[in-house]
Order: structure tokens, then sequence, then C-alpha cells
């Protein structure tokens, strides 16, 4: 059998939201205008580092047969981004997320999930891109490095979206993460 090498892939993402996602896209504009316009601000769940993009070909409801139990029995979790950094000899800088804990799992859980994906380049490394494409001044790569979003933000939800180069991602779906696993372990728990 032949290794299926993507030139288009099935993406899990999680978007930011509200002013978070302004700031983001604020600093995306400032050192990357490519970046800002190519997608709102997100990270990669899955398709990129630790599991590469699920088969294109798959169809909607494989995925939604494989997700949506995933994300019904996933509570919301709360994460802070790490001091942003830059990718050796690269113009890649990014805000890290820490990729363990509850994050992990998830990745990890639809990792298990039976969908076939690509050959991952990279290690489970989640984080917000903030500049890509654009090499950055000296001056510019210090103040990249120098920012600080230290509020913590919640993962809700997941956007599952088609990339088919050279067209833009197109989001097929979007998943509440609803906990459910946790609260009929309770109910349960206290019926007794």
């Amino acid at each position: 059998m032949t290794e299926w090498r993507p030139q288009s892939g099935i993406f899990v993402l999680v978007n930011l939201q509200g002013e978070l996602a302004g700031k983001v896209h604020a600093i995306q504009e400032r050192y990357d205008p490519r970046m800002a316009n190519f997608a709102a601000p997100h990270f990669t769940l899955i398709g990129s580092s630790g599991a590469g993009p699920i088969d294109a070909d798959t169809s909607v409801a494989d995925l939604r047969t494989a997700l949506e139990p995933i994300a019904r029995t996933t509570e919301p979790m709360t994460l802070h981004f790490e001091r942003p950094v830059r990718y050796m000899q690269t113009n890649t800088f990014t805000l890290p997320l820490d990729p363990h804990g509850p994050l992990r799992e998830l990745h990890d859980r639809i990792k298990r999930s039976g969908l076939r994906f690509a050959r991952p380049k990279h290690a489970f490394t989640p984080h917000v891109t903030l500049s890509h494409y654009r090499t950055p001044t000296d001056e510019e790569a210090r103040e990249l490095l120098a920012i600080r979003i230290d509020e913590p933000f919640v993962v809700d939800h997941l956007v599952v979206s088609l990339t088919a180069e050279p067209r833009a991602p197109r989001e097929l779906f979007a998943l509440e993460l609803s906990g459910e696993r946790k609260a009929h372990s309770a109910k349960r728990k206290g019926s007794g």
C-alpha cells in the first residue's frame, strides 16, 4: 500500500474568540499581513504537529461519527499562552501552548479515533502563529519575542476544515465541547 501524501487534507482547529482573537489578529496584521489575511487566528489541534492532516477523501459523515463522541465527552478547557518563540532558522514566530494535560488528551483521543492521518512532521507542539511569511527586521523579531498575552482563554469548540491547495481552507462543520462524560459520571455518583 502506498503512503498517502496530502496536497490537501482535513484539519481540526480551535479558533480564538472575542477580544483575544482581535488582539492576535492585530499582531498578525502588523508583522505579517499575508498571514492575517489567510485565516482567522487559531491553533491547529490535528493536521500539523503530532498528527498529519486527515485524509481529504474522508466523508463528512465519517468525520462526524468519529469526532462527535469525542467533542461530546470533552469538557471545555482553560489554557494560557506561553512566551513567544521563534522556530530555529525560520521566520515563524508563535505563541506556544502547553502540549500536555487536557489539550494533549483531546489530541490523542482524536488520533485514536480510527480516522486516517498523514504522517506528522513534528511532535505535538500546539501554537498560534503570529508571523510566518515575512522576514522580520531584527527590531521586529525582538518585538515579536517581547509580546505577552497573559489572559487565560477557554477552548470550547473544534472546527473541522478542509484545505485543498492552492484554495483557501473551507470549514466543514464545528463541534461544541460539552463534557457530557463528566456530567454523566457525577450524576451516577450522586444517585446512589
